[in-house]
């Protein structure tokens, strides 16, 4: 079929439709009211079905539990090997079970093992939560924890990402705002020729820059007169 509702059809005729098309009436949802159902190839649709069910079932994973054993009078070089494997599982996915188990007289102290678990659950706390408080289950103590599920970072709507308050750069300030060269003014003729049907202003005539003079020649030195002989008489 293509698709389309048929609306509320009775089941001998729904039968009929869907023999006639050579095809199958399965339903969907007989809980509905009316139960709803589908005119399809019900071989192709058992298929698909069991390969929805087998990508789900690749898609889960199985919850694993890992335990840790200590003892109330542990060494602190023995703890913090046992917080390092507890670290390792927790980020692993795991869940985790720390036991105190108690011998003999140390059932006297229950309070050392429930201070040692909450000690170990305070320095676990960047792996894991703790689900269940330290409990005393006859001569052991038991705390549960889960890992620390790492939140996915969600992106604004059109696709920016969303950076956090402290990574957003500073506003900048009036004072380091780079100043701004202010643009060269318009020439006159620029300025008129850029109004419509405005003549622009005759320029006004310039000053005749005035020749420069000839320097003064030097006088010519003068020249003696010539040295006539005398015409008078000669006394001797």
């Amino acid at each position: 079929m293509d698709g389309s509702q048929l609306g509320v059809v009775p089941t001998p005729r729904a039968l009929q439709l869907a023999q006639s098309e050579g095809w199958d009436l399965v339903e969907i949802a007989p809980n509905a009211t009316p139960p709803v159902a589908k005119i399809l190839d019900f071989g192709k649709y058992r298929y698909e079905e069991q390969q929805k069910a087998k990508d789900a079932k690749k898609k889960q994973r199985a919850v694993t539990w890992k335990e840790i054993r200590m003892a109330p009078k542990i060494d602190d070089h023995d703890i913090e090997t046992k917080i390092k494997a507890a670290a390792r599982f927790l980020d692993e996915g795991d869940k985790l079970k720390v036991t105190v188990r108690f011998r003999g007289r140390e059932m006297a102290h229950p309070d050392r093992g429930r201070a040692l678990l909450l000690a170990v659950g305070e320095r676990l706390k960047e792996h894991g939560v703790i689900e269940r408080m330290p409990l005393l289950e006859g001569r052991q103590m038991i705390m549960v924890m889960n890992p620390v599920r790492v939140p996915q970072v969600q992106n604004a709507p059109g696709g920016a990402v969303t950076v956090p308050a402290a990574q957003q750069p500073p506003p900048t300030t009036p004072s380091q705002a780079p100043a701004r060269t202010p643009p060269p003014a318009a020439s006159p003729a620029r300025t008129a020729a850029a109004a419509p049907g405005v003549r622009p202003a005759p320029a006004a005539p310039r000053a005749a820059t005035p020749a420069p003079r000839a320097a003064p020649a030097s006088p010519a030195p003068a020249r003696p007169a010539p040295t006539r002989p005398s015409t008078g008489n000669r006394v001797h």
